[in-house]
C-alpha cells in the first residue's frame, strides 16, 4: 500500500551544489594555508641564512686587530645565494668604544642585522 508520501533516496541537485560549494571553500582554504606555510618556511630560511652571514661578519669585525670608523659594504655567497652586506662603525659616548652595525640583505630585502660593541683596538 502506497500512501501519499514516497520515500526518496539520494540527494537533490540543490543539495549536491551546496555540498560541492562547501567542499570547494574548504579545499581553497587548505590550499591557501599550504601556500602560506611554504612562504613562511622560505622567510625563515632567508632569516636564518642571513643571520649566519651577519654573525660571520660580526665575528670578523670583532676579531680584527683594529677597526676604524666608517661604512663598508660587499657581497658574499652562502648556500648558493648572494648576500649583500653593509657594516657601519661609529664611535659611542664611551671613550675608545665603537658600535658596529651589520646589515645583511638578499635580492628580496633585509634578512638580518647584528649590533656589537668593541674597543677601537684589541
Amino acid at each position: 500500500m502506497h500512501g501519499k508520501f514516497e520515500i526518496r533516496q539520494g540527494f537533490t541537485l540543490i543539495e549536491m551544489l551546496v555540498a560541492l560549494s562547501v567542499f570547494s571553500l574548504a579545499a581553497m582554504a587548505l590550499l591557501n594555508l599550504s601556500g602560506e606555510n611554504t612562504r613562511s618556511a622560505a622567510r625563515v630560511e632567508t632569516r636564518t641564512l642571513g643571520g649566519v652571514v651577519a654573525e660571520n661578519l660580526a665575528v670578523e669585525a670583532a676579531t680584527l686587530p683594529s677597526i676604524g670608523e666608517g661604512t663598508a659594504s660587499g657581497q658574499v655567497e652562502l648556500a648558493g645565494r648572494r648576500w649583500r652586506w653593509t657594516r657601519a662603525v661609529v664611535a659611542t659616548d664611551v671613550a675608545g668604544m665603537l658600535r658596529i652595525d651589520v646589515r645583511v640583505s638578499d635580492a628580496e630585502g633585509q634578512a638580518a642585522d647584528r649590533t656589537l660593541f668593541r674597543s677601537r683596538a684589541s
